[in-house]
């Protein structure tokens, strides 16, 4: 997984103390219903695309880049569904994080996100999926992602306002 140069930075004045690092995560669904994942190369699991902000940058934009730099795909953002903390890890490397993942809800522009590939080095293979066939677990919680997503998007079809982002 590319590691960005703004990190690359301070690891070489903090070593591998642990660092608290923004992220994003889109859950992109089709018209179709269909989610689009990632099948990620660092950890073999399929996941939903996103990855680290840049400095300064805005989430959104954030996500919107994330998705088509992994994807080659554009997508509308719809909203924010969920804000979470997870727990500290330790990298192969032996560098501590902990990522503070904001997920939003994405929508393909034009409907059908036709042209959904594998757009860099941190994915083997990118698809859509039925909501009904997916693979489990989802890497690095996206199931639980999923979850505040799906809720956003009920929520929004039957015409009530969402509660969300949910909090745990």
């Amino acid at each position: 997984m590319a590691i960005p140069d703004f990190v690359l930075r301070l690891r070489r004045r903090v070593g591998s103390e642990l660092l608290w690092i923004p992220a994003v995560s889109g859950v992109v669904l089709d018209d179709a219903g269909r989610l689009l994942l990632t099948h990620r190369v660092d950890n073999g699991l399929w996941g939903l695309p996103g990855g680290i902000l840049d400095p300064g940058e805005q989430p959104a934009a954030g996500v919107a880049r994330e998705i088509r730099e992994e994807t080659g795909v554009d997508v509308e953002v719809l909203a924010l569904t969920s804000a979470i903390s997870g727990d500290v890890i330790e990298h192969a490397n032996g560098d501590l994080a902990q990522y503070l993942v904001l997920a939003f809800h994405c929508r393909p522009v034009g409907g059908s996100g036709h042209g959904a590939h594998a757009a860099d080095d941190e994915n083997h293979d990118v698809r859509w999926f039925a909501l009904d066939d997916l693979p489990h677990p989802l890497s690095d919680g996206g199931d639980e992602r999923l979850a505040h997503a799906l809720a956003h998007r009920d929520a929004r079809a039957a015409g009530r306002e969402w509660a969300g982002p949910y909090v745990r």
